[in-house]
């Protein structure tokens, strides 16, 4: 799966620490996210908000309504175009059943293999093929996310939808050619064109979380929640398939979805904004100066002579930036409402135990230390065999149960959890990892591994069902913390870098998911047992040892916070005695 599809914020703040470590007053900075991993000005100056290069516009200035309009086109959007590709469990018994890749097979296959519900086993050779269809697709999202957020930062999020709609369309129609057309073999470049399709659709869909700041959490976690439930257009589609008896083949499907990418472009250029709208940082400063009165007095006011015309001009000016104050509180919240959701975050983020830990730092160094190379290591391996894990579940199951008719049926209830499942742990999984410590939650990540390994490994078919329950509720979780983990560890400034390098590096590493197809298929004769087994005791020492030096940073980290506190409450009581005694001096020499 892809990490970019799994953010669960928007927008939050930052540990600014003083230079000093022990003396010195922080800050605490409101950022917001970017997925740029070479953002504009980096290396000159420190960055204090994330701004785009573009200008924005104002959300008060468009209608509820239609701003309503434009998040719900964005979410149907994500609905049946971001995470389609994740659907390849529901697709590859179609796909083995149109005979795709089937030339790689023997010719006495055919005979041998068909299972007891007439379904077409494949060969080894023909599975591999198949399981790279899928690979390509996945490696390309998660690389691809470092394009589509150089290219949002730089150009805007019109000109991604816009690329998304043409790769849609071009994916569909190669898809839809290759299926039509013997001699013409496009399906992994059609997979790989609908893969990227998904990640400039759903990368620069966030941006519409600014339509509605008071609320932008929820905007996130149904955009979020849309990317989960992608997974199941393969799946309506194969039940589409049985029911008319294979007579909606995949290249109507397809040749019919390429009006998806299609509808994508009117609804870019009819509906959404041109430019994104303002973040809060930048409304902050709307704020600011709609409450500086002296904004009323001009230059040109000497050319007044009437004082009374001069009342009047400055009264104009007043009530205009009274109104735009209004609708700029209405839009983002009154000071108090503000204040307020800036003490609930950081609250929120003081609650984990190792918030602002490596805020401040350059990004190179914050990717020589542990924390870095833990969650690293443990998402390659973790991506690695959620991906595996995806691409051969029902092989995995036809060989633990000696059975191709419960391996079917567990594939197809794997179809309709895994988006299913996505959706529902969305809102849990908020509350989880805002409620929870991070060596809670990195608990709670160590015990699903070692669940879902542990019953991957037993050939029963509870365990089964069991696995693919604690998969589907396990997958978000994971991704939502690890991108939850980079914000309060390393901060949002220099989010870009630090989760851009983590999703393309554990992207590139499942290349060698095809490796292991092959040892399973080869050496193992099908026994994905080992494998598991590996992979599950890799993931759980990996996961152990992140918690332990959670736990252990935290425990130093929190005395040294606190020892800070205390010094700039002494510093805050300095300066007040300091004020008092002056005043006194001063009383006293007037006397």
């Amino acid at each position: 799966m892809s990490l970019a599809q799994h953010v669960t914020a928007n927008e939050g703040i930052d540990r600014v620490p003083p230079e000093g470590e022990d003396d010195g007053k922080e800050e605490i900075l409101w950022r917001t996210i970017s997925y740029d991993v070479f953002p504009p000005g980096e290396g000159a100056i420190p960055i204090i908000f994330h701004e785009t290069i573009l200008p924005n516009t104002a959300a008060y200035k468009v209608s509820t309504t239609k701003r309503i309009a434009q998040v719900g086109f964005a979410i149907v959007a994500c609905w049946f175009a971001a995470g389609i590709v994740y659907g390849f469990a529901s697709l590859k018994p179609v796909l083995i059943a149109e005979g795709v890749y089937s030339d790689a097979c023997p010719p006495s296959h055919d005979e041998e293999t068909t299972s007891s519900s007439g379904e077409k086993v494949p060969c080894a050779a023909q599975d591999l093929r198949l399981n790279i269809f899928f690979i390509a697709a996945s490696i390309t999202t998660n690389t691809s996310c470092l394009l589509a957020g150089w290219l949002l930062d730089r150009y805007g999020r019109r000109l991604c939808y816009t690329i998304s709609g043409v790769f849609m369309i071009l994916g569909c129609l190669v898809m839809g050619l290759a299926f039509r057309i013997a001699e013409f073999d496009g399906y992994l470049s059609a997979n790989v064109l609908l893969s990227l399709g998904g990640t400039f659709v759903f990368v620069p869909s966030f941006q519409l979380a600014n339509a509605f700041p008071r609320h932008s959490g929820v905007v996130v976690a149904l955009i979020t929640g849309a990317f989960d439930g992608s997974a199941a257009v393969f799946l309506l589609y194969r039940l589409a398939w049985e029911t008319s008896g294979r007579a909606f083949t995949p290249a109507r499907f397809f040749f019919a979805y390429s009006a998806v990418g299609a509808l994508l472009l009117a609804g870019e250029w009819a509906l959404m904004p041109a430019r994104a709208y303002h973040s809060i940082p930048e409304l902050e400063r709307k704020i600011e100066k709609a409450l500086d009165a002296t904004r009323d007095l001009h230059d040109s006011d000497s050319d007044l002579a009437n004082p009374n015309e001069l009342e009047r001009v400055r009264g104009v000016r007043s009530e205009r930036r009274l109104s735009r104050l209004e609708q700029l509180e209405d839009l983002v919240g009154d000071e108090a409402e503000r204040v307020g959701r800036v003490e609930v975050e950081e609250e929120r983020q003081v609650v984990s135990g190792i918030w602002g830990v490596l805020h401040g730092q350059p990004a190179h160094w914050q990717m020589l230390t542990p924390w870095f190379v833990l969650l690293l290591l443990l998402t390659v391996l973790q991506m690695l065999r959620m991906n595996y894990f995806i691409a051969t579940i029902r092989a995995q199951y036809r060989y633990l149960l000696q059975s191709e008719q419960l391996a079917e049926d567990i594939n197809h209830f794997f179809d309709a959890a895994l988006p299913v499942g996505g959706v529902l742990a969305t809102p849990f999984i908020g509350l989880l990892l805002n409620n929870l410590s991070a060596a809670t939650t990195s608990a709670v990540i160590t015990l699903f591994i070692v669940l879902v390994g542990v019953l991957n490994c037993i050939p029963q078919l509870w365990a089964g069902y069991g696995t693919v329950v604690a998969f589907v509720l396990f997958r978000p979780l994971y991704y939502s913390a690890v991108s939850d983990f980079a914000t309060k560890i390393f901060g949002f400034a220099t989010f870009g870098l630090i989760y851009g390098t983590i999703t393309c590096f554990s992207g590139l590493v499942n290349f060698v998911q095809s490796g292991l197809d092959a040892l399973t298929s080869g050496p193992l004769q099908g026994d994905p047992t080992p494998i598991n087994a590996v992979m599950a005791v890799g993931g759980t020492v990996l996961a152990l040892a992140l918690t332990i030096y959670i736990i252990i940073q935290g425990q130093s980290f929190g005395p040294k916070q606190r020892r800070r506190e205390s010094v700039e409450r002494t510093q805050e009581r300095l300066g007040l005695i300091q004020e008092e005694s002056e005043a006194e001096e001063g009383y006293g020499t007037m006397g």
